[in-house]
């Protein structure tokens, strides 16, 4: 490995000295804590309103419907566009979405069907921004620096995780759900703020000369010919589908088993971001050794072997510290997966490979939230837990098994094999 990346050895914090990712950075750390104050929120709303797990799982399937739905044709236009402007575009989206949902909860009109309705906005607005803003990132810093970046966007990520339920359930429990949906709305005026300061376009490669089916071809055929891409994909398929039901799950499980309120619901969710924030700070440190398939595997084994473990227990305090272990693994697989695939990725095919990243994991969702919302529904929280944790596990061995010829090509992969940019 070059002295560069020795270096970063001793650099956890390598990704922060690029000007634009440094502000892109520190836009998203406001604006990450009022999205999951909606989020929290949103979940124990619709809960109180319905009183029905299977209602509150099809939210979930209108929020991540586009994703699955427009995914593909979003990383087709993540690489015709520059990415800058299509990010700040759907970033402003977002917040109106935010601030119309605070504007109906205020005014006392909020119905089921309206919360219904602007899901799907969201789930429109995140389909085009999620492949856009994860490529993006290796256009402020580089591939070298990119493990690194990926590792410190989790940990904003799930610092907010922390920060965000706590704050959005004190504010449920003694303001009402209408100001955590205000404060999210503002905060996208911080990130929005951020993107006009950077000083990168994030404009395409080469010209598209062919048109958007072709393209969509061409992203597939090279996702499924890639070892280290089609691997990956697979594993990001099934923790999708199955293990990431937690805005299902966990607000079931606080309030029907646990005996929680909103306050209390919030803290169990914070936990889960303590632990995430935990195993990002490591990735971030050990970022120089770049993306590990043990790693990959370890934390989706460690996701659904916990969750298995959260259908037995009923003690607050072992809840909360199994949810702790299941936000650490949850990371550790989530960042190394995409680390992986944007350091394997072709750079003129990177947004398309990342939005197939997309669509296994948060376009799949619809069809997790309604398995996980029909059995919780009928079994309660402990049968989810179960069902999603022992399916997710029996797919994570599979591929494991099944990929263990390809170990040593997925093992080696480095920075040094790909120039920077």
């Amino acid at each position: 490995m070059g002295n560069g990346a020795n270096n970063s050895r001793y650099k956890p914090l390598a990704a922060l000295s690029h000007h634009n990712f440094r502000w892109f950075w520190s836009g998203q750390c406001v604006s990450l804590i009022g999205s999951w104050m909606q989020r929290a929120s949103q979940a124990w709303l619709i809960l109180e309103m319905t009183d029905s797990p299977f209602l509150l799982g099809l939210i979930g399937v209108m929020q991540f419907l586009p994703v699955m739905l427009l995914s593909l044709v979003a990383g087709v236009v993540a690489d015709r566009f520059p990415k800058r402007k299509l990010i700040l575009s759907m970033q402003l989206s977002l917040g109106a979405q935010a601030l119309i949902l605070s504007a109906l909860v205020y005014s006392g009109t909020v119905q089921y069907w309206h919360v219904l309705l602007l899901a799907l906005w969201q789930g429109i607005a995140t389909a085009f921004d999620t492949p856009t803003r994860q490529s993006f990132i290796v256009e402020m810093v580089g591939k070298r620096d990119l493990m690194n970046a990926i590792s410190l966007n989790s940990a904003i990520f799930n610092g907010a995780r922390v920060i965000g339920p706590a704050i959005g359930g004190l504010v449920m429990h003694h303001f009402g759900a209408g100001l955590a949906f205000l404060l999210n709305g503002i905060s996208y005026l911080f990130v929005a703020y951020a993107l006009l300061i950077i000083k990168v376009d994030g404009l395409p490669t080469k010209k598209r000369e062919r048109n958007m089916l072709q393209e969509i071809k061409e992203g597939l055929a090279y996702a499924y010919r890639t070892p280290q891409v089609s691997e990956v994909l697979s594993l990001v398929g099934v923790i999708g589908i199955f293990s990431l039901n937690m805005s299902i799950l966990i607000p079931v499980l606080a309030r029907d088993v646990l005996g929680q309120t909103a306050a209390g619901y919030g803290i169990i969710m914070s936990f889960m971001g303590v632990g995430a924030v935990c195993g990002a700070g490591l990735l971030a440190y050990v970022s120089h050794l770049g993306p590990k398939r043990q790693l990959l595997f370890g934390g989706a084994l460690g996701m659904t072997i916990t969750q298995i473990m959260l259908s037995q227990v009923t003690g607050y305090w072992a809840s909360v510290g199994l949810v702790f272990l299941l936000g650490w693994a949850l990371i550790t697989c989530s960042a190394t997966a995409n680390t992986t695939l944007q350091v394997a990725s072709r750079d003129d095919l990177r947004s398309r490979v990342i939005s197939l990243h997309a669509l296994l994991n948060g376009g799949t969702s619809p069809l997790g939230n309604l398995f996980a919302g029909t059995v919780t529904d009928l079994l309660g929280a402990s049968g989810g837990f179960l069902a999603c944790g022992g399916v997710g596990l029996a797919g994570t061995v599979y591929l494991l098994w099944r990929g263990k010829n390809r170990a040593a090509g997925i093992n080696t992969l480095r920075y040094e094999h790909t120039a920077e940019i």
